[in-house]
């Protein structure tokens, strides 16, 4: 893993509350929330839009990963100020994030394997925002590369 600062960004998309703690329904959520904006197309309703990357975005945790939080799925946009009905837009600030990259077979979990490390290790995160981008690298589900970004405290 690396560490890379990131500047403030925007997303619009749809959202999802969900938990870690059981994982059960965190993957029937995660799964209804992917197949939504896949079948109504969501990424197409999206303005202003950056990059064709989907932004998978954990944040409004209600304490660490264990405890409730939001999962937003969209993309980057300019900005928020035509956001349309049925979705919505936040804005993230920047700041320093462990980058790491899971790569392998979606289907067979690659992604929640790699966040089941990253809860496994001793890090000072942040719990503003954390996130998964699905570029152009993640287009074949069978052989993908998606990056993950945990947001850490600043040394000092």
């Amino acid at each position: 893993m690396e560490t890379i600062n990131i500047d403030s960004f925007q997303i619009i998309g749809i959202s999802i509350k969900t938990a870690n703690s059981d994982v059960e329904k965190l993957q029937h959520d995660m799964q209804s929330l992917w197949h939504r904006f896949i079948s109504e197309n969501i990424a197409e309703k999206i303005p202003n839009k950056i990059s064709s990357d989907i932004y998978c975005i954990y944040t409004d945790y209600e304490g660490d990963y264990t405890k409730p939080y939001l999962a937003l799925l969209g993309c980057r946009v300019e900005n928020l100020d035509d956001i349309p009905t049925g979705l919505i837009g936040k804005r993230f600030n920047g700041g320093t994030y462990l980058k790491k990259t899971a790569k392998g077979n979606l289907f067979a979990g690659v992604v929640y394997d790699a966040w089941k490390e990253i809860w496994s290790m001793d890090i000072a995160r942040t719990y503003h925002a954390d996130f998964e981008i699905y570029g152009i690298n993640a287009t074949n589900p069978e052989n993908a590369e998606v990056e993950i970004l945990v947001g850490i405290q600043e040394a000092q």
